[in-house]
């Protein structure tokens, strides 16, 4: 079988990596020179912590399998167990962590509420102020933006494998079978269009009304922390943020305990991760309403940089860096993903929403299942 992806992020690198384990011959076509959407404007995280129960939990969890046997096999992408710690300040975040922990799915996520003085045993690097932190084992992390670099150099070893950059697929011109901005058509037994944000265009005269929206955010990386942060971080506003939180409690805490004012308008929750070169990826910030501003905003910056200081016990290290992102997500956040066939051996697959890299090689996994390939 011959299979063209369309799109050169994680998704549509996933799906290249399915069709050309299971023995098929594989054209990648990506518009620019490399990937630089979300998948590389990401945490880089292998978040299973915060994922609703059913269908989104078990797309994560099996994503998390599939993550950690590619790592092995592809070391460049960084892959690293490291699981995450939310700290927690008072008693309204201790009941929203307890209830977490005591889900019936918690041991599935590796749910565990730890006091202060065990988190630190697991990240020495929180010496800040907390009462106790919720533990989720089953976190992970790779290297987003040299994750699809070191994908395509194993795909490439199979010779079995073409990457096409800087060609822009502009329509499908028959069964299989796309034409792109040279002129030149791409045929194959199936067509995957893995385009991430990309809506417009081909994909608008395809699918109009594709239920499927833009999401932007803001995130930055520091220079190197000095010293090893050995898990994921996140703060209780992503108790708010991610569905497997959802309880009681919760509502409690949103009843009593508001978002800080730039947190709360501007949609926030703090999430870190280190670096393979001991830099911290930090965000981030939710705008959903078009068009989006241009402009990077300082307020978030300063209230993260307060909140990690906090956790840290100490300054952070430089902002070297400083960007916004973008990504596509079902307007059913429910979905995992829209998945639907658009033309006679073409499919669209997107809106993962911030679960794109986390999901990305179940996502691909399900799809070249349900194509039989």
């Amino acid at each position: 079988m011959r299979v063209i992806v369309v799109g050169g992020g994680v998704v549509g690198t996933m799906h290249a990596w399915q069709a050309v384990e299971r023995g098929h011959e594989v054209v990648q076509i990506e518009r620019e020179a490399e990937a630089r959407g979300a998948s590389l404007r990401n945490f880089g995280q292998i978040w299973v912590s915060g994922r609703a129960g059913g269908e989104e939990l078990d797309t994560a969890l099996r994503a998390r399998e599939l993550w950690e046997r590619i790592g092995a096999e592809v070391p460049g992408l960084g892959f690293r167990a490291i699981g995450s710690l939310t700290p927690v300040r008072n008693a309204r975040e201790y009941a929203v962590a307890e209830a977490a922990a005591a889900r019936p799915d918690a041991a599935a996520r590796g749910y565990e509420l730890v006091t202060a003085a065990r988190a630190r045993e697991i990240n020495p690097a929180l010496r800040g102020t907390f009462e106790a932190a919720l533990w989720c084992e089953r976190d992970a992390a790779v290297e987003p933006r040299t994750a699809q670099l070191h994908l395509r150099e194993a795909l490439g070893a199979s010779g079995r494998y073409t990457f096409l950059p800087g060609r822009e697929v502009r329509e499908v011109v028959g069964d299989g079978a796309v034409r792109d901005d040279h002129g030149d058509v791409h045929q194959g037994d199936a067509v995957v269009l893995a385009t991430g944000a990309w809506l417009s265009g081909m994909v608008r005269e395809l699918v109009p009304d594709l239920p499927v929206r833009r999401v932007r955010l803001q995130m930055m990386q520091t220079a190197p922390l000095g010293e090893a942060l050995t898990t994921s971080v996140a703060d209780a506003d992503s108790f708010r943020y991610y569905p497997a939180y959802k309880s009681e409690a919760l509502d409690l805490l949103d009843a009593e305990q508001a978002q800080a004012p730039v947190a709360a308008a501007h949609r926030m929750q703090l999430l870190m991760v280190q670096r393979r070169d001991g830099g911290l990826t930090i965000g981030d910030t939710h705008e959903y309403e078009h068009p989006f501003a241009f402009d990077t905003l300082e307020d978030p910056y300063e209230h993260l940089t307060g909140v990690v200081e906090s956790f840290l016990g100490r300054p952070l290290p430089k902002i070297r860096h400083r960007w916004a992102g973008v990504y596509a997500q079902c307007t059913d956040t429910t979905r995992v993903v829209h998945r639907q066939q658009v033309a006679d051996g073409v499919w669209l697959v997107t809106g993962p929403g911030g679960r794109g890299m986390t999901c990305s090689p179940a996502i691909a996994e399900t799809t070249a299942n349900e194509l039989g390939w």
